[in-house]
């Protein structure tokens, strides 16, 4: 019994993620209101009812795949390699590197969908801040390890803050159009000034 308990929950474990990364795809490419439990099952080749064996709702299932979808984004700012530069080029390295993994794709654009949908579902919203303010803040102290910073000082915190605030709307930016020429000349100046502002601090 227990030699066939390790082969089952491997599988158990494999069609999970494999529904949680259709739904991220189903989210993206195809909208809140077409990535129905069904939609979803059939996309990931799983019958509905495995599907409710795993998320016996709709939103258990949505905000899995967000929660999934936030380690997602977060090992790929953890992949991001330490910066060998020094001074401002250290700087457009990491502001460059957080940018692109913030936008991320499927990832973002998932995302987007479900805070849509959170604006107005006041349920959805109480489930998805906690998460979003957790990704916040290891996004956060993953820029502050990369740039090397001093957190301590209010002036930096807001500096790193908007940092990311920026990646989000460059992301939205690049949601409708290829925005990546623009966004290369925004980061690029944008990481001038951090750089200079940072020395100062």
């Amino acid at each position: 019994m227990t030699e066939l308990a390790g082969p089952k929950q491997d599988r158990s474990r494999a069609t999970r993620r494999r529904l949680l990364e259709t739904t991220i795809r189903c989210l993206a490419t195809h909208g809140w209101e077409v990535s129905t439990v069904g939609f979803i099952a059939g996309e990931a080749g799983i019958s509905r009812g495995a599907v409710q064996h795993h998320f016996r709702t709709r939103e258990a299932l949505i905000l899995a795949a967000l929660e999934h979808m936030f380690e997602e984004r977060a090992a790929l700012l953890d992949a991001l390699p330490e910066p060998a530069q020094d001074g401002p080029e250290r700087v457009h390295a990491v502001v460059r590197g957080l940018v692109e993994a913030i936008i991320g794709g499927d990832l973002f654009r998932a995302a987007l969908q479900v805070w849509t949908v959170a604006a107005a579902d006041p349920a959805l919203r109480l489930a998805v801040l906690p998460l979003e303010r957790r990704f916040a803040r290891g996004v956060h102290r993953r820029a502050v390890r990369l740039l090397g910073a001093d957190d301590s000082d209010p002036s930096v915190r807001a500096l790193i803050q908007a940092t990311l605030d920026m990646a989000r709307g460059l992301a939205l930016a690049d949601v409708l159009t290829d925005d990546s020429r623009r966004r290369a000349r925004v980061v690029r100046a944008w990481s001038g000034q951090l750089a200079a502002a940072l020395s100062a601090a």
